[in-house]
């Protein structure tokens, strides 16, 4: 337990230290909750939710409550690059604001295109304002992928006309950390998929400062939540995989933890969509699905006040957390067979993509005898 009081120790100095800083919001965040019709009650069951989420002890939940209380300490600056908005969809479109939406209500958001009211040479101002009185300060958060093709002119904004480029090197140069939201940002997603004309990156890749990679598209807005938590709590990033995603979110593979598992093992597969194995919620191996090479929390977690996702709804991941995922992983509705994975192994960061080729193989061969188990069963 001793890196655990480490720990603890830690986010009590930083919580102590955000507290001297005056609150930004003049409506605390418990009288916010209140009006959502979400009691003291449910926040703390959130707090314990995201406290097992982050992968660390039920004593932490003290603190993760203090951290949402004073998020507003913390000031925000979000840029949209090349991008669809869905990552912020993910996090704001509901019928009824969840805690989640409510934290981030709360947090100290300096700019975001999307939701203020600023335009033209009045939000350059705002952006120029943030990144200078908050500098060294604020956390970046940046959704879409950076155009570096012709000196980033793919991608100009602003009545400034500055290129997206300029702009992530400039905003970055301040931050005290910095977060890629969704693929896009995080590896180039589909902006970056061949032939790739404007040589679309992840933020990662243009810049030479540490980057969290949220995977997704979109990620769940419990991972933009509770990085942003973790951070506020403790001043610093937590730990990440190989592609710089964080562990606790990152750290198992979708087909560890899909409900579809048990169908799996027992050879059990959908053979074309409609039929009856798909009316039976049977595995969508053989249909497309790529939770057996793909890293996130989604059936943990869900989307949409944890409702559902993808494979639950009846369609097989697409891999869309992983990084050259619209390449890499396509045929969408065909299973990867012998192709080589781009991932992780469970089983430590540094094993080679040969092994996870054989993984591959393995998976393969594991469903083609189950499939033949369950046929010499029936007979």
């Amino acid at each position: 337990m001793g890196q655990y009081d480490a720990l603890y120790n830690r986010g009590e100095k930083r919580i102590a230290e955000l507290q001297k800083i005056t609150p930004v919001k003049s409506t605390p965040l418990q009288q916010k909750l209140e009006q959502h019709g979400i009691s003291r009650r449910d926040f703390m069951t959130w707090t314990a939710k995201v406290t097992t989420m982050l992968s660390l002890p039920l004593s932490f939940s003290p603190l993760v409550a203090q951290a949402a209380e004073i998020a507003d300490r913390v000031p925000l600056i979000w840029l949209h690059m090349a991008e669809c908005t869905g990552c912020s969809e993910s996090l704001i479109r509901a019928d009824t604001p969840s805690i989640d939406a409510v934290i981030f209500d709360h947090i100290s958001l300096e700019y975001h295109e999307t939701l203020m009211a600023a335009s033209g040479w009045q939000a350059e101002e705002n952006l120029e304002h943030a990144l200078e009185a908050y500098k060294g300060g604020y956390v970046l958060a940046v959704e879409g992928a950076i155009p570096t093709a012709n000196n980033g002119h793919f991608l100009t904004v602003g009545c400034k006309g500055h290129t997206g480029l300029d702009i992530i090197h400039h905003a970055a140069e301040g931050a005290a950390a910095i977060v890629s939201v969704g693929t896009c940002a995080a590896f180039g997603g589909v902006q970056a998929a061949s032939p790739n004309p404007t040589e679309a990156k992840g933020v990662g890749e243009v810049i030479h400062k540490p980057v969290v990679n949220l995977g997704g598209c979109p990620p769940s807005e419990k991972n933009i939540v509770g990085t942003l938590m973790y951070f506020i709590m403790f001043g610093k990033l937590p730990a990440l995989d190989m592609y710089n995603r964080p562990k606790w979110a990152y750290g198992a593979r979708v087909h560890d933890n899909c409900e579809r598992r048990g169908r799996f093992d027992a050879g059990e597969f959908v053979e074309k969509f409609g039929d009856q194995g798909a009316k039976d919620g049977y595995c969508l191996y053989k249909v497309g699905c790529k939770g057996p090479y793909t890293y996130n929390n989604c059936p943990t977690e869900r989307f949409n006040h944890h409702t559902s996702w993808p494979v639950l709804a009846g369609h097989g991941c697409i891999g869309c957390s992983e990084p050259n995922f619209w390449d890499a992983m396509a045929d969408f509705e065909k299973p990867l067979g012998r192709r080589d994975i781009h991932s992780l192994d469970m089983t430590a960061d540094m094993i080679g993509t040969a092994i996870l080729g054989v993984t591959a193989v393995g998976i393969g061969a594991h469903a083609v005898a189950g499939v033949f188990a369950k046929d010499v069963e029936d007979k």
